[in-house]
């Protein structure tokens, strides 16, 4: 006796077949939709299904992830109104969705929802999606729980004056931040997405006929282009999207400024939100934005002047000090004054180490006893950088194993390191120090000039999405000179930079 074989349902049939992204359309039946969501969902323990008779007599499913909505909203601005019975007949789906129109609040209203596809990703986008028996569509409702915290001060950014507030994680709280400054429809938002697992989203924000068109669509190319399963953080775009990923030097600037932000728009440069980062990148940029803070367009252009070129001053030492002193103590010593020499040679009678063996034990150990303090807790981090240094730097003297005179170096190129504003910006310096100080030990003074100019060879040849790094030195631009290496009177500073400019 042949047992018969059981007739398959060709939905679920086809469903087996599909991917767990399935791109079908929605049933009409109730459990077909339920079967086709519980097999993308399997084991998946905060998935809620959950049947009910929508205004009395219509059979209906909502499907959502719990951990993900807003219990409250989902109670009061949503569940409550459904369960209403008094209604007018309803025999399409244009009246269907009518009708959730007026019950539901403004806050919560429908979006029609055709395939699966997209049911599953509203679903673990924190969406609620109602199906309703013998309906071919379904409908999403925005009940996400807001995760947000209180708008602090920027972690990253010391702020002396201007606003106190930062951005945070949620991407609707920064756009809401920018808003506020830039009150103009010209503002455009533009909203993608990235990661096939995590579905990051990623708003482009520019104004309107100040941005290239050019760099807006470029941005956007490379955006799309990304192919990762996971973007979790600001960082993974900052590093996917940059013309050279391979480059010490920022290509683009991250802050978690709004004015920084928002001032960065009105001169026609792109910013972009990611969901989950309180970073905002801004983009194109040119060499000297990392030399750039807010406060500088706070206070008195004189000072604000004077603070650049310091800045530009120490930047120069922070990069080449230790470089400095390795070459002229190994190979030009006849460039010292006769009593400075004295006292160094009676500082180095006891080193057993010649000086680039010193610089780079007291360099590697600052760059350490640097990032020990940040990784600590901010109490103890800050003894651990501060006392640690001193303590370690005395005792090594004392032991003769390095010279007090190097202290005194490696202190004044910390120091130097803290005055840029822009992290990427020290970083890049931070990394460039060491080979500069192998050649010149090496080769001296000669050595250092190869490696100086190696690097400014290298800052010519950049490009930040299509703009040259040494804007507006090379190619030259006198308009752009009075924001670069002076901060310029505001009467005088009333045109746009020319890279970015339509």
């Amino acid at each position: 006796m042949k047992l018969k074989k059981k007739a398959t349902n060709p939905f679920s049939q086809k469903l087996k077949e599909l991917e767990p992204e399935i791109d079908l359309n929605i049933s009409e039946r109730l459990d077909d939709n339920e079967t086709a969501i519980t097999q993308v969902f399997a084991n998946c323990s905060d998935l809620v299904v959950r049947r009910l008779l929508m205004f009395g007599s219509m059979p209906a499913m909502v499907v959502y992830l719990d951990v993900l909505i807003d219990k409250q909203l989902w109670d009061d601005g949503f569940l409550e109104p459904l369960m209403q019975q008094e209604t007018p007949p309803i025999d399409s789906s244009s009246q269907l969705k009518e009708q959730l129109e007026f019950r539901l609040s403004s806050i919560v209203q429908p979006a029609v929802v055709l395939t699966m596809k997209e049911t599953v990703g509203r679903i673990v986008s924190g969406e609620t999606v109602l199906f309703v028996e013998s309906s071919p569509q379904a409908f999403a409702f925005a009940l996400k729980d807001k995760l947000n915290r209180p708008l602090d001060e920027p972690s990253t950014e010391a702020v002396i004056r201007g606003p106190r507030y930062g951005f945070i994680e949620k991407m609707d709280i920064n756009l809401a931040l920018i808003r506020h400054r830039l009150r103009t429809p010209r503002l455009k938002t533009e909203k993608l997405s990235a990661g096939s697992l995590s579905r990051t989203d990623i708003t482009i924000v520019y104004i309107e006929d100040i941005a290239k068109k050019s760099v807006v669509e470029e941005v956007k190319r490379r955006i799309a282009g990304i192919d990762m399963d996971s973007v979790l953080e600001s960082g993974y775009i900052e590093e996917l999207i940059c013309d050279h990923p391979y480059s010490p030097f920022p290509v683009i600037q991250a802050t978690q400024r709004p004015d920084m932000a928002s001032g960065s728009l009105i001169e026609g440069k792109v910013a972009v939100l990611t969901d989950g980062s309180p970073m905002v990148l801004i983009l194109p940029v040119t060499f000297w934005f990392g030399f750039q803070s807010a406060e500088d367009y706070y206070m008195k252009f004189m000072y604000a002047t004077m603070l650049r070129w310091l800045r530009y001053l120490f930047a120069f030492f922070a990069m080449t000090l230790p470089s400095i002193f390795i070459a002229v103590t190994t190979f030009h010593q006849e460039m010292i004054p006769t009593s400075l020499t004295l006292s160094l040679a009676a500082a180095r009678e006891v080193v057993p180490f010649p000086a680039i063996v010193e610089a780079l034990i007291m360099e590697i150990t600052f760059e350490a006893l640097r990032e020990a303090g940040i990784r600590l807790p901010r109490p103890v981090g800050q003894t651990i950088s501060i006392v640690g240094a001193l303590v370690i730097g005395q005792a090594a003297v004392q032991a003769g194993i390095i010279s007090a005179t190097i202290i005194i170096v490696v202190s004044i190129t910390g120091i130097s390191s803290f005055l840029i504003p822009n992290p990427g910006m020290s970083q890049a310096i931070s990394i460039i120090r060491f080979p500069l100080m192998l050649l010149a030990a090496t080769f001296g003074l000669y050595g250092l000039g190869i490696g100086l100019l190696a690097v400014l060879v290298h800052l010519v040849n950049l490009r930040s999405f299509g703009v040259p790094y040494m804007t507006p030195l090379a190619p030259v631009n006198f308009n752009g000179l009075g924001d670069t290496l002076l901060r310029a009177p505001w009467q005088i500073m009333r045109k746009r930079h020319k890279h970015t400019r339509r």
